[in-house]
């Protein structure tokens, strides 16, 4: 099975979150500051976990990968993903004024993620990654 570019290109920036999440957790471990600990859940689920699965399903569901949607979906995710971050330790740091940042970032990951979810069950094509490889459609060993 050929690897998706796309998807390829999701899992790398879910790898740059992932070091970030745990170098962050790593220095508010050693300087028993907690304070971002929001910001260390945020990156680790929204950066790592979320991108990393999203690049999964993209894989698997490669007609979903390919259409506008999902590049708007990529672009959407990954402009306003960082900006949500900033601004959330911003506020966590004790700048309120960083609220009204964190909620419109927070609406545009919203929005990105609907797309995907639209964009992926929604799709027209009739066999994804996962459907080709499965044991079902396999030659039985039976029929030999």
């Amino acid at each position: 099975m050929n690897a998706c570019p796309f998807a390829q290109r999701w899992i790398r920036i879910a790898l740059v979150y992932f070091l970030t999440a745990v170098a962050l957790g790593v220095v508010m471990a050693a300087s028993h500051d907690f304070r971002l600990r929001g910001l260390h859940v945020h990156l680790n689920l929204l950066g790592w976990v979320s991108m990393a699965l999203t690049g999964a399903v993209y894989h698997l569901f490669p007609a979903a990968a390919q259409s506008r949607a999902a590049r708007l979906h990529f672009w959407l995710y990954n402009l306003s993903l960082p900006v949500m971050m900033a601004s959330l330790a911003g506020v966590l740091l004790g700048h309120p004024s960083a609220e009204p940042v964190v909620a419109i970032s927070s609406i545009a990951v919203l929005c990105a993620v609907a797309i995907f979810v639209l964009t992926v069950l929604l799709q027209r094509s009739g066999t994804s990654a996962a459907t080709a490889a499965s044991p079902a459609a396999l030659p039985s060993a039976r029929s030999a």
